[in-house]
């Protein structure tokens, strides 16, 4: 079955040298790692906020529920 010698991934990487350079090789290099990175950090960011945003909701919601009961407990107070 038809797989890729040692030789021919060697002439690719020959003739990709050729028709780019070394230098605008090196640069795609770089500017693909900078990209991952700045994949990776805004994947972790998103995360964190949406955890943060959980949390909110979570501490939100009791305090609506506490400002409800305080507010039938008034409701109440002013019946009676």
């Amino acid at each position: 079955m038809g797989g890729i010698s040692i030789w021919q991934l060697v002439i690719i990487a020959v003739i990709v040298v050729l028709l780019f350079g070394t230098k605008k090789l090196r640069n795609l290099g770089s500017d693909l790692g900078t990209a991952v990175k700045g994949f990776k950090k805004s994947v972790t960011d998103d995360e964190n906020t949406s955890e943060k945003n959980e949390a909110l909701a979570d501490s939100s919601n009791s305090e609506a529920k506490v400002e409800a009961e305080a507010k039938d407990k008034e409701k109440e107070k002013e019946k009676v």
